[in-house]
């Protein structure tokens, strides 16, 4: 079933689609959403329990800041490509779609891996360490080609050959007001962690431990991504500083 205008407009007591902000479609049997690129306000959709195939027409939503997808049929991982350059993007519920594989792990290292700017993925806060770790221990997801498809969208893959495996729906499917509706007011009462509170390592942990280590790099390099010039200068700066330091104790350990 296509997402219509008249529905669009019907459950979100708007007259006009870009003025569309919030829209609940929970267990309507839809399978085109292909509308949703006419909606460029829109922050909150929930699409759980439907057939949608594709993310592509959320690429358009650049207000959107919660997306509820469980129990669809997004068979790659690759379809987060499209929602990779949504700066608001916060709130992600992709489970019991095909993508998830059959890894739990490895499917929540790849999706924050290509998304680190959400705070919450099905329904649980993601972690500063979690972040870091999706650095290391997430797949890489790759956009072959935009030509051959024969449908307007880029043919996209995944690189784990196991992510064509169907997830199995577990227990009964929930009703909305049980599921999204009690997420989104949870997001709201609770605080996401600072980007810049990262976990403490000691220097002689940093040295003596390889894993440590990585996980120390990993974390300073996601932060830079997020540093203006000024703050990229000032980091310069206590790194050169850092490297003096280290350079003249080994020279006096040499002595």
């Amino acid at each position: 079933m296509k997402l219509t205008r008249k529905m669009v407009l019907s459950r979100a007591k708007a007259s006009e689609l870009h003025s569309v902000r919030k829209l609940n479609c929970w267990g309507s049997r839809l399978t085109d959403i292909s509308i949703c690129r006419e909606m460029p306000s829109l922050e909150v959709i929930t699409l759980s329990v439907n057939s949608v195939s594709t993310l592509e027409p959320m690429s358009r939503c650049r207000q959107l800041s919660e997306l509820y997808l469980r129990g669809n049929r997004i068979c790659s991982l690759a379809e987060l490509l499209y929602l990779k350059d949504l700066p608001r993007l916060r709130v992600l519920w992709l489970a019991e779609n095909p993508c998830c594989g059959p890894d739990p792990h490895l499917y929540r290292m790849t999706v924050l891996r290509v998304l680190p700017h959400l705070h919450t993925l099905d329904n649980q806060t993601v972690t500063e360490e979690e972040l870091s770790r999706a650095l290391m221990e997430g797949e890489d997801i790759t956009a072959p080609g935009r030509e051959g498809t024969g449908n307007g969208r880029p043919e996209l893959s995944y690189t784990q050959s196991t992510v064509n495996a169907t997830a199995e729906t577990q227990g009964d499917l929930l009703s909305f007001g049980e599921e999204e509706a009690s997420s989104v007011q949870g997001q709201r009462c609770l605080k996401p962690p600072g980007r810049d509170q990262f976990p403490s390592f000691s220097q002689r942990e940093a040295v003596n431990s390889h894993k440590n280590r990585n996980n120390v790099l990993a974390a300073i390099l996601l932060l830079l991504q997020d540093l203006d010039t000024e703050g990229l200068e000032a980091v310069h700066q206590t790194v050169v500083s850092r490297l003096q330091a280290l350079h003249k104790q080994e020279l006096q350990d040499m002595e």
